[in-house]
């Protein structure tokens, strides 16, 4: 078997006797390096020598609620390739089969974290249980949340503008002559689908009419919750659709050529994220793309600013995102 030294010294890329000098405190080892030894210890799951425990490692825990939507593993390369300049490690976390956040939060917390981003999941999410947050809060681990987030968690927010988001999809299939416009979200709890709605609601006010209630539509997100939730808005007779993300934009396109409808010169269709490879989609979508490079190095920005001691007070940064005019809307269909 292998000596602890050894798999260390293999993990960081030097010698066995630099590790050592790093255990043992000794001179002749630069801070980086230094780091990088300490920061291997936890990842590798040795523990650390008792001197060196009260050490906070540097390392930074990603917790996203899922990779299927591609936006995630995206966001995860920004985030964690922004942590990676400032000299910290990413621990990616991710929802898995009988593993939630909460066991994350234990995990991170056990590992002795630097600090934590959360990207969607239980924090935007008004029903969600948010004691993971408070222990974080207690041990005094910096928080930062990505996307809109229940404000009631007192952690500085890096946000798209979901309102904004809402009103140039809406402006757009307006333009094109639309005027029994659809609107697909996710779950009524769910903070960033309240935005939109609300958006969706005011830009009909502002042109003196309120929507149908049966063209707002609440699914899981997913391509095949979107697929599902189609079919509800479609009888409503709808000519185009906003979609809170990508997939559930896709599973909306898939649902309308399943009932004969081609998109766009039947059914618009606009999604939301601007997901890689979206653009290569039959037709390619028309999407509202998140600033990901911006809001993801912002909430890398803000989080060390917190762990440096930097004064941050509890708010929100809103990110202004930009409408992608592909091929999957069009002018509305005479019926």
């Amino acid at each position: 078997m292998k000596s602890k030294l050894s798999v260390v010294a293999k993990h960081v890329g030097v010698s066995e006797a630099t590790v050592s000098r790093v255990l043992n405190g000794r001179p002749g080892v630069g801070t980086a390096t230094r780091i990088a030894v300490l920061t291997a210890l936890d990842v590798l799951g040795y523990e650390r020598p008792s001197r060196l425990r009260g050490e906070r490692a540097r390392l930074i825990g990603l917790v996203l609620p899922e990779l299927q939507n591609p936006i995630f593993p995206a966001l995860a390369e920004v985030v964690g390739g922004a942590l990676a300049q400032g000299g910290f490690t990413p621990l990616l976390c991710t929802r898995t089969a009988g593993l939630g956040e909460a066991s994350h939060v234990g995990v991170l917390l056990d590992q002795q974290v630097s600090g934590v981003v959360f990207a969607g999941g239980h924090c935007a999410q008004a029903d969600a249980s948010h004691e993971h947050f408070a222990q974080l809060r207690e041990r005094g681990v910096p928080v930062v949340l990505l996307n809109a987030s229940v404000e009631e968690l007192g952690f500085p927010q890096v946000s798209t503008d979901d309102a904004a988001a809402v009103a140039q999809a809406f402006a757009h299939l307006a333009a094109l002559g639309h005027e029994r416009i659809g609107l697909l979200v996710g779950p009524e709890d769910h903070v960033p689908s309240r935005r939109k709605l609300a958006s969706f609601a005011e830009q009909y006010a502002l042109r003196g009419r309120e929507p149908h209630p049966g063209w707002v539509a609440h699914t899981m997100f997913g391509l095949e919750g979107g697929q599902a939730a189609a079919g509800r808005l479609l009888e409503t007779g709808v000519t185009g659709v906003i979609c809170a993300s990508d997939p559930l934009a896709l599973g909306v396109v898939r649902a309308a050529r399943r009932a004969g409808l081609d998109v766009p010169r039947g059914l618009s269709v606009i999604g939301f994220d601007d997901s890689p490879f979206i653009n290569c989609t039959r037709p390619p979508l028309t999407t509202v793309r998140q600033p990901i490079e911006a809001i993801g190095r912002a909430a890398v920005s803000l989080l060390v600013g917190r762990i440096d001691g930097a004064p941050t007070a509890p708010g929100e940064l809103l990110f202004e995102p930009e409408l992608v005019v592909r091929a999957s809307t069009g002018p509305a269909p005479r019926r």
